[in-house]
């Protein structure tokens, strides 16, 4: 089964590898500490100590299992293109048509999305709509409720 590619930002990836150095070499530390604390108080089948840390344990190597997984994975976004199409990466100035309203995204990865930061996901039906267009195309976007936006300038 082929892997679908994580797209990064070089700040994205360095996030990703930092958050991934602190999971394996502080937090697994501190789970491990928890867990043989948790073990001296006795009696496990009713420690509440115990389950908690387990359960922190858990949850810790998933997610060392999912940042092991992206940065095997990736692909990093290149920011500096000067495309004359929208693509990962691009930022672009839209007109939203019914509103006349003008607003800046970036269109960046899944896991770099943040809406309210003006970070948009490849995968959300805006970025969808716009990607390979050119400025000054105005497009359909189809979320739940359509709309249509102008591309006025790619940078």
């Amino acid at each position: 089964m082929a892997e679908n590619k994580i797209y990064l930002t070089e700040d994205g990836l360095k996030k990703l590898q930092e958050e991934y150095h602190n999971l394996v070499h502080v937090e697994r530390e501190v789970v491990k500490a928890e867990l043989k604390e948790a073990r001296s108080l006795g009696d496990l089948s009713e420690n509440a100590d115990y389950d908690a840390a387990r359960e922190k344990q858990a949850q810790v190597e998933h997610r060392i299992s999912e940042l092991e997984e992206m940065l095997k994975n990736y692909e990093i976004i290149d920011t500096k293109s000067g495309s004359k199409v929208v693509q990962i990466g691009s930022t672009v100035r839209l007109q939203f048509e019914d509103t006349k309203e003008e607003a800046e995204y970036r269109i960046v990865g899944t896991t770099e999305a943040d809406p309210l930061a003006g970070l948009i996901s490849n995968e959300a039906p805006l970025a969808k709509a716009i990607l390979d267009k050119k400025a000054g195309q105005t497009v359909d976007v189809h979320a739940k409720k359509p709309y249509k936006v102008m591309i006025i300038k790619i940078k």
